[in-house]
């Protein structure tokens, strides 16, 4: 059973790991300061999160790893984030979409991991609940103040729901060893929670006056380490100094 812990806990943590850093491209360059600021506070939360879930994996895992060691000494096909989350930053409609899509899904995650039969797991999920729900809150608005806004902000936000909703599905995805969790009461139901997402985002597509693509390819393979290019450049640029100066502390 560790071992489907270890794999879930890096598909958390992977996932805020690659969301965390494509926020973090924003810094200095987003539409006025304030906003700059909140990305990157953003971006910092999201790492933290990355953080309790590397060091929970690094714990149980049976080799002597640490947390540095799990995010900055893997190889591109043993990350096990969506692609959703590795996608270019795109513009500011484009960067907030995809923030919501993420955060709507956090906070229903982690409500119902707090009820997670393996403790550590659920007492990470109490702490990154509180301030998923902050970024939540934050995302939700900007879509509707975009969206409700000006004819190109309309666009640009339409165009960004027409790239990325089909990467929305592979959140939910589940493997054997993911099966096993569910289980043993370890990780709710994904297909439940797929239900409620869905609800959620339908309501405020309807009040952004959006229209939700009706087909399109459906993202998949993160959850088995198949990846998109962006997931490399990605890498390279975070793990370069611990691999060029291994063992590096600050």
């Amino acid at each position: 059973m560790k071992k489907a812990i270890k794999h879930y806990l890096l598909r958390l943590a992977d996932s805020s790991l690659t969301q965390s850093q494509r926020l973090a491209e924003w810094c200095g360059h987003g539409p006025f300061l304030e906003e700059d600021i909140a990305l990157t506070n953003v971006a910092l939360d999201l790492l933290g999160h990355a953080k309790l879930f590397y060091e929970q994996a690094a714990e149980i895992s049976e080799q002597d790893v640490s947390a540095d060691d799990l995010a900055f000494l893997r190889d591109v096909d043993q990350f096990r984030n969506p692609i959703l989350t590795e996608l270019p930053r795109g513009d500011f409609a484009y960067t907030t979409l995809k923030q919501y899509f993420f955060d709507q899904f956090n906070v229903l995650l982690y409500a119902e991991l707090m009820n997670s039969q393996y403790q550590p797991l659920a007492e990470i999920a109490e702490k990154a609940l509180k301030e998923s729900r902050y970024h939540l809150t934050r995302s939700r608005d900007w879509c509707l103040r975009l969206s409700l806004s000006t004819a190109e902000a309309k666009q640009k936000i339409q165009s960004a729901l027409d790239d990325l909703y089909f990467y929305t599905p592979e959140l939910f995805e589940t493997d054997d060893q993911l099966k096993q969790l569910l289980a043993d009461n370890v990780m709710p139901d994904m297909q439940a929670l797929k239900q409620q997402w869905q609800q959620q985002v339908d309501q405020l597509l309807q009040q952004c006056q959006l229209q939700a693509p009706t087909s399109g390819w459906l993202a998949t393979g993160g959850l088995r380490g198949e990846h998109s290019e962006y997931l490399g450049y990605m890498l390279a640029d975070m793990q370069f100094l611990q691999r060029a100066y291994p063992g590096c502390e600050w």
